[in-house]
């Protein structure tokens, strides 16, 4: 390890050369007691930016109590984002070619899950930045670069990592601490979600998830479906607990449905203070589904829903390159089941007509053994009662499913009322015409990926590359993630990404273990190894977001050179 005023007299000698003798500074210096590692050198101004991490030993800090999983992952978050806001304040000039003299820390946005960019290992805190070294064209500012790597980045450690006042990051670890209890205490009390009262649900914008300022209705949760909760900072805590079965969300438009349920979508994850939703929460579990023209499909047996195709085709182990929008709901949510999800989310606005419902007319012109598909709502009852798997659907004209209905949640002018016992009324005014299941619910058939389809190389390099939260290049392959929509972060697709290369070259995907197997084998060396583990990189491992099982299996099972063998 060198000072860092070696690091200053190197640079100040590199000024006036050619970028590429930049490589030069790779290493670890110290500034007192902060550690500078520079990990990856760009190669050029306008490549993607240099990987350094700022180090310094957690006795000589005063941060919160982070004793837990969870408060040490809300910490981090809270060092991430507090690193952002100061980044601005550092006095650092612009100046230069392409990427010269950006700091960036990848903090995210409202949702808080675990990241790569601060990390806390027992006795000490690594904060990780991407930082783009100066030069003019090809040119190095030795000059300028010794001001940003010797003086801006130890101001922005000091100024990140010593806490004068602890009082905002004990909220912050708190508010994260409080909502992971009332996702903990959902399943014992029967719940597949909750609601804070006083919950802010309307966002900003259809491209923004920052709360709606101004007009806002608090949320204020229906008597018959009020439960209290505890949590370890705020006491009890008052909301709607939704429970398990099957739930309705009704309403006429623009009253607040898929408001609703878009908050559930991503009440699996927790929430920054001041988002309006650090209450509303999910199992963890819940998956939001819906149609998907177009999309590829492998080896699903879609006979729970699909079968007896004309000329004989069988649907048990079933591929298409282009699925319809029932074939593709179906497949969506067998592929959910079968990696374990237990709560089923659908808006009626992005499902499938025919493959939702049936009405009476329907059934009598085309009679059942002349239908392929089997609608869910013939289904829906009997995913609850005999696999446990719960549903919240948003519904406006689909008024078959009150018979099938647990509970029916009425929104009207953003405020909710449970209309159980009226919809039930009304429905037995009419002749019954939800059919009967055709047989037992069964598990969706596992299926075994097969190593060789899942190739990221292209030529002889691993390719892989995210774009945005909407695709991932995979070797000569694009993984179409549009419609996966609990995606929320552009550093999960590149978890993603790196964590299906990873599972590959680690031999977790081996060509024996199902989906399901993988996914539970991935997960088990992230909790043992952390997050950095699926990185290609020694040091800053890059900029990741963790991507729940669900969203990794979508994307495996997007990926059009998959190919499968069923197990059973």
């Amino acid at each position: 390890m060198s000072d860092i005023h070696r690091l200053r007299a190197l640079l100040e000698r590199l000024d006036g050369k050619g970028y590429k003798a930049y490589q030069d500074i790779r290493g670890v210096y110290r500034a007192g007691q902060i550690e500078l590692a520079i990990d990856h050198v760009q190669g050029d101004p306008f490549a993607s930016p240099s990987r350094v991490r700022l180090m310094a030993p957690v006795s000589a800090l005063n941060l919160p109590e982070h004793a837990s999983e969870v408060r040490r992952m809300a910490l981090e978050n809270y060092l991430a984002r507090r690193a952002r806001a100061i980044i601005p304040g550092l006095g650092v000039r612009r100046t230069g070619t392409g990427k010269s003299n950006q700091i960036f820390v990848d903090a995210g946005e409202q949702e808080v899950m675990p990241r790569s960019a601060c990390r806390i290992f027992g006795d000490r805190v690594e904060l990780r930045l991407s930082v783009g070294l100066p030069a003019v064209g090809r040119t190095i500012l030795g000059r300028s670069a010794a001001e940003l790597l010797t003086e801006a980045l130890p101001r922005l450690a000091r100024a990140t990592l010593w806490i004068s006042d602890l009082s905002e990051a004990e909220h912050f670890v708190d508010v994260v601490e409080d909502a992971h209890a009332l996702r903990e205490q959902l399943r014992p009390n029967g719940l597949v979600a909750f609601v804070g009262d006083d919950s802010i649900l309307p966002r900003e914008s259809g491209v923004s998830q920052r709360p709606l300022k101004g007009r806002v209705v608090p949320f204020r949760s229906p008597r018959e479906l009020r439960v209290e909760l505890d949590t370890p900072n705020s006491g009890k805590v008052v909301g709607m607990g939704i429970p398990e079965g099957v739930t309705l969300i009704v309403g006429g438009g623009f009253h607040g449905k898929s408001t609703l349920l878009s908050a559930l979508a991503r009440g699996v994850y927790d929430h920054v203070p001041g988002d309006g939703r650090e209450r509303v929460v999910a199992r963890a579990d819940a998956v939001k589904i819906r149609a998907e023209d177009g999309r590829r499909i492998v080896g699903v047996n879609l006979s729970p829903f699909i079968h007896d195709l004309p000329l004989g085709r069988s649907t048990r182990c079933f591929t298409t390159d282009d699925a319809s929008g029932s074939t593709s709901q179906a497949a969506n949510i067998l592929e959910a089941v079968e990696v374990g999800a237990g709560l089923l989310l659908m808006d009626e606005d992005t499902c499938a007509t025919n493959f939702m419902v049936r009405d009476r007319a329907m059934r009598e012109l085309v009679p059942q053994e002349a239908e392929p598909i089997v609608p869910l709502i013939d289904r829906i009852r009997q995913l609850y009662e005999e696999a446990g798997i719960s549903s919240i659907l948003v519904v406006g004209g689909a008024g078959d499913y009150f018979e099938v209905a647990d509970t029916v949640i009425w929104m009207h002018e953003y405020r909710p009322e449970v209309v159980t016992s009226r919809a039930k009324e009304i429905a037995s005014r009419y002749e019954q015409h939800v059919g009967s299941p055709p047989d037992a619910w069964r598990p969706p058939t596992p299926r075994v990926p097969v190593p060789a389809s899942i190739d990221p190389t292209r030529g002889d390099r691993t390719k892989v590359k995210a774009r945005g939260t909407e695709e991932v290049g995979f070797g000569y392959e694009s993984i179409d993630l549009r419609q996966v929509e609990q995606i929320v972060d552009p550093s999960q697709t590149r978890f993603i990404g790196d964590a299906l290369v990873y599972a590959l070259r680690a031999g977790i995907i081996d060509g024996k273990r199902t989906i399901s197997e993988v996914l539970d084998q991935l997960e088990a060396h992230i909790r043992e190894l952390s997050i950095d583990v699926i990185s290609p990189h020694s040091g800053h491992p890059g900029d990741y977001a963790m991507a729940r099982r669900y969203e990794i299996a979508a994307a495996l099972n997007r990926l059009r050179t998959l190919e499968v063998r069923q197990r059973g």
